[in-house]
């Protein structure tokens, strides 16, 4: 089998929560896996002098009736989060503590519960109960261990230095794809090889 597709994201990125209801079936259809990796994106912000882009003038407005425009058009539900933009640190840590599959289905459940579905994913309860909700206890210890800490935080120095600087952000073999609308050009570079 080929190597995955790597899968960056900050789960406070309404981009990164449509790519999230894509990416595994793309991959899918050209015998691929994908290795989601959540990371801080505000780290990247610090390096580009970015900020979130609900916050920028012009942009912002505009990307708010994106969101859901995109949504609508994938089909998947959209409710814009209270307290948008957020930092979601524990959910994040979590995805690393519980590693594998299981680390993906309960990203994939704190996406939906922020994205489809508008809840506070920054509380321990939401977290705590999404846990539970896959069988899995003890998180609210599990995302304070040192080394999951450490997780995050080498997993975010990584995706830097490999020039991740948004969310939701894509390798393919080794070739960089920013945004959920480059997932189009990430199905056609796996079909063909690259161009």
């Amino acid at each position: 089998m080929s190597a995955p597709i790597d899968f960056y994201f900050d789960f406070s990125s309404p981009y990164g929560y449509l790519a999230s209801t894509q990416i595994d079936a793309l991959a899918e259809r050209h015998g691929r896996k994908v290795e989601w990796r959540p990371f801080v994106l505000g780290a990247a912000f610090k390096v580009t002098g970015q900020k979130p882009l609900v916050e920028q003038p012009l942009r912002g407005p505009y990307h708010e009736r994106d969101f859901a425009r995109s949504a609508r058009l994938l089909g998947v539900p959209f409710r814009m989060p209270a307290g948008f933009p957020f930092f979601a640190l524990g959910a994040s840590r979590a995805v690393y503590w519980l590693g594998g599959e299981k680390g993906k289905a309960f990203a994939k459940a704190v996406y939906h519960a922020a994205f489809g579905e508008g809840r506070d994913v920054t509380v321990l309860a939401t977290l705590t109960e999404l846990a539970v909700g896959l069988g899995v206890t003890g998180l609210a210890e599990g995302i304070e261990f040192a080394e999951t800490k450490a997780s995050l935080r080498d997993a975010t120095d990584q995706a830097i230095a490999r020039g991740v600087f948004g969310s939701p952000f894509f390798f393919v073999d080794g070739e960089p794809f920013w945004g959920h609308d480059r997932l189009a050009q990430v199905e056609i570079w796996l079909a063909r090889g690259g161009w």
